[in-house]
């Protein structure tokens, strides 16, 4: 099947430093790089090296047409990808030597999306095909409406976390990806626990701990750990292991499996500094010592 993913794309500027830096402090940077991001160019490039089909619906701005070429490099469908008047969007990223992260956006293009664009994006979708969305897009309501009405799968990572945003496609959701602060905050904001939600298939999660997954049909909730590695950069990660477990259901694994299977890559990938272009593909995980 087809994974069509309503998705950012990003220069991702990084800078390495020592610490992050507390508010109203200096630091010099001891290394500075520029790459393809965005947590919609992350997933897709995942998607493409776990061996699916995936469709890019996306935005660039003049200055983008690099991002779109790299994308099509690795395997994605850009057919898809609108140039727009605005910028193209970009992240500044600053990267500790433990590995953390701090981020700051800029959406720029990304949020210049229209509703025509995306209808022509999914007259090519099916039903059976997957609909991955995240937060650093405009049009996901508007969106997962017409992939819902077409019978696809709806996959979302609700990262950067938007109470607003979440609530807004809440009904349409089959499967739901999150981090355990965002998992926290969704339950704040809606009063009770994630486990209660309309949504099949919840999976957090944990960084080191690992992850969870709840099957809200059956009751089911599995705790899955971590894959032990020293790790240098967590920029991406998450982005990979959404990637790669929507691949693993795409190619009829069942939960567990696809779990194991993105688990490898996002450890693969905290061992190594970068975002799109430094994801693992099938080859590096089957050779992987994990």
């Amino acid at each position: 099947m087809t994974v069509f993913n309503l998705g950012s794309i990003n220069a991702d500027l990084v800078y390495q430093v020592p610490r992050l830096p507390g508010p109203g402090e200096t630091l010099a940077s001891t290394g500075a790089s520029r790459g393809l991001g965005g947590k919609g160019a992350n997933m897709s490039v995942a998607l493409a090296r776990a061996g699916c089909h995936v469709v890019h619906i996306g935005a660039v701005g003049v200055d983008g047409a690099w991002a779109v070429e790299r994308l099509l490099e690795y395997g994605v469908d850009t057919r898809f990808i609108s140039t727009v008047d605005a910028p193209t969007g970009h992240a500044y990223i600053m990267v500790d030597d433990d590995g953390e992260n701090a981020i700051v956006l800029f959406p720029g293009a990304n949020l210049e999306l229209s509703g025509d664009d995306i209808n022509r994006a999914l007259a090519g979708a099916i039903s059976g095909d997957n609909f991955l969305m995240q937060n650093e897009t405009n049009a996901q309501a508007e969106s997962a409406t017409r992939a819902s009405a077409l019978g696809m799968r709806i996959v979302y990572a609700a990262a950067p976390f938007d109470a607003s945003a979440v609530m807004a496609v809440l009904p349409l959701l089959d499967i739901l990806v999150l981090n355990a602060v965002e998992a926290a905050q969704l339950e704040e904001a809606i009063g009770h626990n994630i486990e209660a939600l309309p949504v099949r298939d919840i999976v957090v999660t944990l960084g080191a701990d690992g992850c969870r997954w709840i099957n809200t049909d059956t009751g089911v909730m599995l705790d899955f750990p971590a894959i032990p590695v020293t790790p240098v950069d967590t920029t991406g990660a998450g982005d990979t292991f959404t990637g790669y477990l929507l691949a693993g259901l795409d190619r009829g694994m069942p939960m567990q499996q696809a779990i194991g299977l993105a688990s490898r890559a996002a450890a693969i990938m905290v061992t190594r500094r970068g975002a799109a272009d430094v994801i693992p593909d099938l080859k590096d995980i089957h050779n992987a010592r994990l």
